[in-house]
């Protein structure tokens, strides 16, 4: 009898976990859009500590947009490590060596436009050929005005611009190489995850 009772007990126990655990509710998250801003052209950045709103700028930089939108499309930038990262100046990331000298292997001609360098700014890596921007791009802490005019802007954090202050800083006496550097957990399009059911868009 004793036997029975922990049997059914048991069972018991198993199909309520069993039952919490289907009809535990998905985690949503809720997101309010500033003026000017859609699904299609959002970046949502998921770091160590929180989630980075990008604003995309395909009017000021088509190609750059379609391009990291197509490797954000096959998940490329997930996991991928911030190898650079220099105080007061910038985080750069995007090399899926991790060593500042790879990328996906498509470079784009650059589109230098009238937007300039500030905080929270993104722009693409390259190195002295102005048409050799690839996958590698970087995130401004602050104004970087030395670097208008000759980098190809392409997006803005509008949110969660903290988190990327904490990005690990990487050696002064190595041009801000990183040891056991950060990544992106995550970089995803905005209306993926609304399709997804992951994120909803507030009115």
């Amino acid at each position: 009898m004793k036997k029975t009772c922990k049997i059914l007990t048991l069972i018991i126990f198993t199909l309520f976990c069993t039952y919490g655990t289907f009809t535990q509710a998905k985690k949503v998250k809720h997101m309010k859009l500033e003026d000017g801003m859609t699904a299609e052209n959002t970046l949502v950045l998921t770091l160590k500590d929180g989630d980075v709103i990008i604003k995309l700028l395909p009017e000021k930089a088509p190609n750059h947009v379609k391009r990291i939108k197509e490797l954000v499309e096959k998940k490329f930038y997930d996991g991928l490590v911030f190898h650079r990262v220099i105080k007061g100046f910038m985080a750069q990331t995007g090399d899926p060596q991790g060593t500042g000298m790879g990328g996906s292997g498509q470079n784009i001609k650059a589109e230098f436009n009238d937007v300039p360098f500030e905080r929270g700014t993104l722009g693409m890596a390259r190195s002295q050929d102005p048409d050799s921007a690839d996958s590698q791009f970087f995130i401004c802490f602050k104004e970087a005005s030395h670097l208008n005019g000759q980098y190809t802007v392409w997006g803005q954090v509008v949110d969660g611009m903290e988190h990327v202050d904490n990005i690990k800083l990487g050696s002064p006496f190595d041009n801000g190489t990183v040891t056991d550097p950060d990544k992106m957990i995550k970089l995803a399009l905005l209306s993926d995850l609304v399709a997804s059911g992951d994120v909803v868009i507030d009115q």
